[in-house]
């Protein structure tokens, strides 16, 4: 394991994390911000909000002004120290084929000075944003760590070129790759010098709690509707989200409160039903709440290749929270089937709700297994694997 004094024996002085979202504005319960958060109390962080990977459409004007605001606002913070040791900084950047044209001239040098302000001379590069791929060659490095969590190639409003030849560069250029999904890392087992895999935690005294709360700690928002709820808690977004199985179900369970809890990208009149409630995006100190108002919670996926490449955060959240799931296939669900209930299509889907609400529920298996899941530990294997990492002959092919 990794302690105060590892930069000495690895060489380098601090991580760059060139994240995949906006420390302001998304949800702090991924990946980078868990990881990164917990690091900096062994090395200084530096967190570089995402650069992005598309230009917000202008078809869709209501959601192009929020993007083009909060990054405005973001960019205007510049660089804070968000928790100890922890630094979160905004640079002015641009998505798409325009950010690699600055990435040299103009992003490398605001990041790089960022960094030394902090102390950080020789850091570890962590890029999970593949707009930040060309930074591997404008920011000197001890090493670069590539976070492969999500499938950005995937993503429909990126430009599949431009990410996936950003993506190859990266593979090319890490000295190690962090997955949280294991078939995605087996399909690029031999592309990348070395592999480690992380699955996603979970904070799990924080969501158990809310959990055992129950209706002592109900948000105002929902306090109000009948019950059984159905709750579905996280970013209603078309490469994620199946909303024609969403509405079929919701059709169908018409004497049941539906709760969604997160943004949404998908047009305002796309879900008419009334017994649906939308209450938007939540901090990350509210969502347990949200779970444990729920009597069941749900993860009505696509079968996109993101979804196919990813490992839910949410599924160890509402394990954690003991409520029962009902969700859609998807390869990283192997494992945990025994916990939830897995339904392929509407019909099944609407049934494993039925079931679920009309069952006595025990939270004490599924608590049990994911209480060893949690973040800290998540990060000390991150740390273990970064060990070595900048000092010489360290590179080897996996």
């Amino acid at each position: 394991m990794a302690d105060g004094s590892a930069h000495h024996r690895n060489g380098f002085d601090g991580i760059i994390c060139i994240g995949g979202e906006d420390w302001w504005y998304h949800n702090r319960g991924h990946f980078d911000f868990q990881i990164m958060r917990r690091l900096a109390k062994r090395y200084p962080v530096l967190f570089v909000n995402s650069l992005g990977v598309r230009m917000p459409g202008l078809s869709d004007k209501r959601v192009f002004a929020q993007r083009i605001g909060r990054k405005l606002k973001s960019l205007s913070r510049g660089l804070v120290e968000a928790e100890p040791g922890f630094f979160v900084f905004s640079p002015v950047t641009a998505p798409g084929k325009l950010a690699e044209h600055m990435t040299s001239w103009a992003l490398g040098p605001q990041i790089r000075l960022a960094a030394q302000r902090i102390g950080i001379g020789n850091p570890i590069l962590w890029v999970h944003c593949p707009a930040g791929a060309r930074l591997t060659e404008a920011i000197p490095s001890a090493a670069v760590v590539m976070q492969r969590t999500d499938r950005f190639e995937a993503f429909p409003e990126a430009d599949r070129n431009v990410v996936g030849a950003q993506i190859a560069h990266l593979k090319a250029r890490a000295d190690l790759v962090v997955y949280a999904a294991q078939n995605l890392m087996e399909e690029d087992r031999g592309q990348v010098a070395r592999q480690l895999l992380v699955t996603h935690g979970v904070d799990f005294d924080r969501f158990a709690s809310a959990g055992d709360a129950g209706s002592r700690c109900e948000p105002a928002d929902v306090a109000d509707l009948a019950r059984p709820r159905v709750g579905f808690i996280g970013g209603v977004d078309r490469h994620t989200f199946d909303p024609e199985l969403y509405l079929k179900v919701v059709a169908e369970l018409k004497d049941m409160a539906f709760v969604v809890v997160g943004g949404c990208s998908l047009p305002d009149d796309w879900c008419p039903f009334p017994h649906v409630r939308f209450v938007g995006r939540k901090p990350y100190d509210e969502v347990a709440s949200y779970m444990a108002a729920m009597d069941v919670l749900i993860m009505p996926w696509n079968s996109s290749d993101w979804i196919n490449g990813c490992n839910p955060i949410k599924l160890k959240e509402y394990i954690a929270v003991g409520r029962p799931v009902v969700t859609t296939p998807f390869p990283a669900i192997e494992g945990w089937r025994d916990l939830v209930a897995v339904a392929d299509g509407p019909d099944a889907f609407a049934d494993a709700i039925r079931c679920a609400v009309g069952a006595r529920f025990d939270a004490a298996p599924g608590r049990q297994r994911v209480r060893a899941e949690s973040w800290d530990a998540k990060t000390d294997l991150v740390a273990d694997g970064l060990i070595g990492l900048g000092s010489a002959g360290h590179r080897a092919v996996a």
